[in-house]
């Protein structure tokens, strides 16, 4: 597909974006698929909090996206959300202007919102869901039973909603449950370029002295972080790990690896765009690991795969599914399955070479250029009586 071919489309997802030296720019590698999907489109418009005040900024708004500014708000469980959400919908109203779909990706209660201004705007609407909410705010929020109860409701609003919406969803699991939508289309949000690819002699890498891990991810609880301490504990001498991610748990995770004597065989660093020196850091190590307690299809495993590192991941959320024989798998929150997988890839290079082999086939299918053109042919029909259905589309 091609530009020529006239999708333009309004999108918003719930990240936070900051002003600076003229430019925009984003705290998500999502921003980089968005981007994939403009360069596709005749336009896009991207909407989004604009908070000059946010730490953070990795990632510029590239031309090719025109961005819409909305009214800015604590966070989605704080009551002075509900006043600057409301003020957002003459916001999107304008950004409705000149497109022909709004690409909505939540569950977020913005979303149900633009979904109502879209459609009395006579504007196509379709879904986006890249994680299972309910899960991600049990553990985000633990024992706030309001909060588990509100996402609960999110989320059963946003399924029915998708029962009349053509929605785009992220791995295996999501695809189940969004299964009654109309139209409906599985992807991975990949950040890997074709160009990037490992070849085929990264397979036959040997583990020479020292083996490296790295860990990609927000330092949270959802993500397990602080059982990165025990594996590395569990593993002994001559092994280290990067930990490449930030988070509220950074603090408790310094605290875990001091405690269990292992704190000069980890190093953090911080968050480390993945088009400025994150992918270099995945060539370098030995391999990946993934602990994480519930996920729709990580884009870290993508990553690595085009690294061409064998993974060892938790069997969690759409993860065993679509990366089948691809990694080691283990249950979540176990770290001495952990330790036991690494140490299997430690004396088998066989099965090293078998894993690497197996992620470098399935990230060909999975680039950002591939899975962006799948997006936005889906897009540019969503909606259109007589076009084909994308349910089989894995």
């Amino acid at each position: 597909m091609s530009a020529s071919n006239g999708l333009r489309v309004a999108v918003y997802v719930d990240d936070d974006y900051r002003p600076e030296g003229g430019e925009i720019y984003a705290d998500r590698a999502v921003l980089l698929f968005l981007a994939g999907v403009a360069d596709l489109s005749e336009r896009m418009v991207l909407a989004g909090q604009l908070k000059p005040d946010h730490p953070r900024g990795y990632y510029r708004v590239p031309e090719s996206i025109e961005f819409a500014p909305l009214p800015t708000y604590p966070n989605r469980v704080d009551p002075r959300a509900i006043p600057a959400m409301r003020r957002s919908l003459g916001s999107v109203w304008r950004a409705l202007d000149d497109v022909d779909v709004a690409w909505l990706l939540g569950p977020h209660p913005l979303c149900l919102a633009f979904a109502l201004v879209a459609v009395l705007r006579r504007k196509r609407v379709a879904l986006g869901v890249r994680q299972d909410f309910p899960a991600y705010a049990r553990s985000r929020h633990p024992g706030r039973r309001l909060v588990h109860l509100a996402a609960d409701v999110l989320e059963g609003s946003y399924r029915l909603l998708a029962r009349f919406c053509p929605t785009v969803v992220v791995g295996p699991e999501l695809a189940r449950k969004y299964r009654h939508a109309p139209r409906l289309l599985q992807i991975s949000v990949s950040t890997v370029r074709e160009d990037s690819l490992a070849d085929a002699s990264a397979a036959r890498r040997e583990w020479d002295g020292e083996v490296q891990l790295l860990s990609v991810g927000r330092i949270d609880t959802e993500k397990n972080s602080l059982m990165l301490a025990d594996v590395v504990e569990r593993l002994g001498e001559g092994w280290r790990l990067t930990v490449c991610g930030e988070g509220p748990l950074e603090g408790e995770l310094r605290e875990r690896l001091e405690a269990l004597g292992v704190a000069d065989r980890v190093e953090l660093r911080g968050y480390l765009p993945v088009d400025d020196g994150l992918m270099d850091l995945y060539r370098q190590s030995s391999a990946f690991l993934h602990v994480s307690l519930t996920e729709g299809l990580p884009q870290v495993l993508l990553e690595a795969f085009a690294a061409g590192i064998p993974i060892v991941a938790t069997a969690v959320g759409g993860v065993a599914e679509a990366v089948g024989d691809a990694a080691l798998l283990i249950p979540p929150g176990d770290p001495e399955a952990a330790a036991a997988a690494l140490r299997r890839l430690a004396e088998d290079p066989e099965l090293r070479a078998r894993l690497v082999e197996r992620g470098l086939e399935r990230i060909r299918e999975r680039t950002l250029e591939a899975e962006s053109r799948r997006v936005a042919s889906f897009l540019a029909g969503a909606g259109v009586p007589g076009t084909p259905s994308s349910r089989t589309i894995c």
